[in-house]
């Protein structure tokens, strides 16, 4: 995984163009640097022109990563390697907390079912970006990864 995020930098350079790509590496990304606890209370949904948004548990949490927000979105485009965000929006979702909290606890399919779910995700215009990765490993885990971002979005809208 450690490789995939290695290679995002030229990737986000070479497709700077295709907003679903930089949205769901952006959301792969979030994950990266907000780690296990905090992933448990807010939940990156969408980004729009630049502003990542992100649901909240209540307004405890939303004080508290706005005064963050500057050192999250530092890591974020440190990771990215350019300034794909430059402002975090936390919006109070309690919601969107407990569905993401329910799927991950009900979610009983097996890696094989889950890798199968997030490669049908995949669109045609993404897999054809992809294929500017050149080590077949790689292109095959950043398809899952963008996949499974694009699975989650899915998900949650329902």
């Amino acid at each position: 995984m450690n490789e995939l995020f290695r290679a995002l930098p030229k990737l986000l350079k070479e497709l700077d163009d295709n907003e679903e790509l930089r949205e769901a590496v952006t959301l792969a990304a979030w994950r990266k640097i907000a780690g296990e606890s905090l992933r448990k209370h807010a939940v990156p949904f969408r980004l729009f022109n630049k502003h990542l948004i992100v649901a909240v548990r209540d307004n405890m949490w939303k004080r508290h990563l706005d005064t963050l927000s500057g050192q999250m979105i530092f890591k974020l485009n440190s990771v990215l390697g350019q300034a794909v965000v430059t402002f975090i929006e936390f919006r109070i979702d309690e919601e969107t907390i407990l569905q993401k909290t329910k799927n991950e606890q009900s979610s009983t399919l097996s890696d094989e079912q889950l890798r199968e779910i997030a490669l049908e995700k995949v669109t045609p215009k993404l897999r054809h970006s992809a294929d500017a990765i050149k080590d077949d490993n790689l292109r095959y885990q950043f398809l899952l990864a963008a996949g499974s971002c694009l699975a989650r979005k899915e998900k949650m809208k329902k």
